[in-house]
């Protein structure tokens, strides 16, 4: 065979191996460095200049013959300065069973994110203990950030086994303190391994000097674990990277399979349009597939013209991702900024770029107890549960069920630096999810331009202040009936009034929202900023609105103003509005038929301090009214005397107005 063969042999052989991609992690000095310089030198992955660079680099820095082996990694100027890992460095090397890309991170807590950096895409992680000191936090932090990005191999390197001499005892209590800790951990393959980074005990070949360890070397697991089902073979999922148009006659949509098997002649769904066509041809640099499925990239062409872009995805049609706005994920902060709940960031998911808003922090994690702390706004290397609202929908699937999918990193629109990467859970149905209205303009260039009447003008012309009246209850409380009582009693002496009623809203400026929470939530934020703008005219603004989530009232009051807004509760037990309600909404909720209707099947939060509570059953809508129009007198909104011996205005029928949700 000619020596041209043989290289081509080599070559086609060597494609033909599949890819391990594995991190190391753990403490600082716990020795992931010298462990990949070790693993790199004795697999005659090294070349000799290379090594012989090193020696002499070992010989100025410690004055020794011996080498350094975590020079071969740590590159930086300041990272062997220092003699720790800064940055991620990524190393390449093969062996006759199998090739591999290892990450290797730093194990200083104030780079726990170049850690999860470098962990992100691994399909396993080498997790290094030191012997003397055990399980320490940033060992449990490690582990938890492993955990939440879903690594599906772990291998626990019990390291400088040779100074504790090398001791099963000490081996074997490490091993139980970490399998108790790592149980509340979700983590499927764990293996352990007692080792020498320094001295090459069990590195790539079997030490001789534990002889009670009868497992396989490092090198050994990392050639023989399995992968193949690392992937998810059964979701198809495309995201389309960019349209190929090299001619007329030829239009294919090139991307990285993420995840499934996409075949010639398939029937697929093109998202988020929902439009329907078939594989037509399967495109590679080498020639057209039958076939194709992760990681491979290739371009795809469909039997029907389609309008796709960059963003969107291909599918099979009857296994579709989710595909929408409103969802919450476990998020590690990496920004040195903290986070701000008063601004958007950019979301990067798969090749969809688009603006979110952060609803709540849920909790915090200490990564020491995995316990959950009280929520506040996560800072430098804080992992939380955060729920987001995006511009436009995302289509996805849960982080455990498709890493590819269910991933994603915050950016922050002002430096471009990566701010958080996230975990998209489902546990809980979007529409259950709490959302967060308040927040600066879009684009913070905008500014608001004040009108040349002042306030105080206006007070004098109406004869009263702005204000608005907020009514909150149950569908059936009466409160819309009360709403336009009152708008039409503040008329007849005089007022400027307005009544803003969700179901006219809904008719008109909310009319392309839907019953979802971030629907519902976006719903009463029109409503808070038309109330904010009437106000600012000079209107005295009564709102109907069930609004059953306290937290959500209390950012509209923050929209309108705290000083005009007056939160009025229509209190009325539930089997009360049930009786007394004449939309059949009830009913309907009852069979299943509304989904998270208030008092139903979802929560109402009633107001913690009102300005006033209307006992609604003991009361009548004119003394409603009556209440309502006393509050406005006492905090000095009306003053304007009601006329002498004026007969009261007539009071409209409560089937004339109905509660809408």
């Amino acid at each position: 065979m000619s020596a041209s063969h043989t290289v081509q042999e080599f070559i086609r052989n060597n494609a033909q191996k599949d890819i391990l991609r594995f991190s190391t992690c753990g403490s600082i000095d716990d020795g992931k460095s010298t462990l990949i310089g070790r693993l790199l030198h004795d697999s005659k992955n090294v070349y000799e200049d290379h090594i012989a660079a090193i020696k002499q680099t070992s010989r100025k820095r410690n004055f020794s013959e011996e080498i350094d082996f975590s020079l071969f990694t740590d590159g930086l100027k300041a990272e062997r300065e220092q003699n720790i890992t800064i940055d991620v460095a990524y190393r390449y090397f093969s062996t006759p069973r199998r090739t591999f890309i290892i990450a290797d991170t730093p194990g200083h807590e104030q780079y726990t994110r170049n850690m999860a950096t470098g962990a992100s895409t691994a399909n396993l992680a080498v997790l290094l203990i030191d012997a003397r000191n055990g399980v320490v936090t940033q060992t449990k932090r490690h582990s938890f950030i492993l955990s939440l990005l879903g690594v599906p191999h772990l291998i626990i390197a019990i390291n400088k086994m040779d100074i504790v001499g090398y001791r099963q005892d000490v081996f074997e209590a490490i091993k139980s303190d970490y399998e108790d800790f790592a149980r509340k951990l979700d983590i499927k393959d764990v293996r352990f391994i007692p080792i020498s980074a320094l001295k090459g005990d069990n590195v790539v070949h079997r030490s001789t000097n534990m002889p009670w360890y009868d497992g396989l070397s490092l090198l050994e697991l990392l050639e023989t674990i399995y992968i193949g089902s690392d992937y998810n073979l059964v979701d198809l999922r495309f995201p389309v990277q960019c349209v190929i148009r090299p001619s007329m006659d030829f239009r294919g949509y090139a991307g990285t399979i993420a995840s499934g098997i996409i075949r010639r002649g398939d029937e697929v769904m093109i998202l988020p349009s929902g439009t329907v066509s078939r594989v037509a041809r399967i495109v590679t640099y080498d020639g057209e597939l039958d076939e194709a499925f992760p990681p491979m990239s290739v371009t795809i062409t469909l039997a029907d013209e389609r309008d796709i872009s960059r963003g969107d995805m291909i599918v099979h049609r009857h296994n579709l991702p989710r595909l929408e706005r409103h969802f919450e994920a476990m998020l590690v902060w990496m920004d040195t900024s903290p986070m701000d709940l008063n601004r958007s960031y950019f979301l990067k998911h798969t090749t969809r770029t688009t603006r979110v808003r952060i609803d709540e922090v849920r909790y915090r994690v200490d990564v020491n107890t995995l316990t959950r702390q009280p929520a506040q706004p996560l800072t430098l290397n804080e992992i939380g549960r955060v729920v987001f609202t995006s511009v436009t929908p995302l289509m996805f699937d849960a982080y455990q069920r498709n890493r590819a999918t269910g991933g994603f990193i915050l950016i922050d629109p002002h430096t471009n630096a990566t701010a958080a990467a996230g975990m998209i859970i489902e546990r809980e149905p979007s529409d259950h999810l709490p959302s967060h209205i308040t927040g600066p303009a879009a684009y913070p260039s905008l500014t608001r331009h004040e009108s040349l009447i002042s306030r105080e003008q206006r007070s004098t012309r109406f004869g009263h202040a702005p204000a608005t009246v907020w009514l909150t209850g149950l569908v059936g409380s009466r409160k819309t009936a009360i709403a336009y009582a009152l708008e039409k009693r503040l008329f007849d002496l005089g007022a400027v009034a307005i009544v803003l009623d969700g179901e006219n809203m809904r008719l008109g400026l909310s009319k392309d929202l839907d019953f979802s929470s971030a629907g519902r939530a976006e719903h009463l934020r029109r409503a808070a900023e038309l109330a904010r703008l009437l106000n600012d005219a000079g209107f005295l603004v009564i709102c109907a609105f069930t609004s059953p989530n306290a937290d959500i009232r209390r950012q509209v009051a923050q929209i309108i103003g705290l000083d005009r807004f007056f939160e009025v509760y229509a209190q009325a037990p539930l089997q009360w509005c049930e009786q007394h309600d004449t939309t059949g909404l009830y009913a309907k909720a009852r069979r299943g038929e509304l989904p998270h209707f208030a008092g139903i099947n979802a929560p109402y939060e009633p107001p913690a301090q009102p300005a006033l509570v209307l006992d609604i059953p003991a009361i009548s809508v004119q003394t409603a009214v009556d209440l309502i129009l006393t509050l406005l007198r006492q905090r000095g909104i009306f003053t304007r005397p009601s006329p002498p011996n004026s007969p009261p205005p007539p009071t409209p029928s409560h089937s004339s107005h109905t509660d809408s949700p």
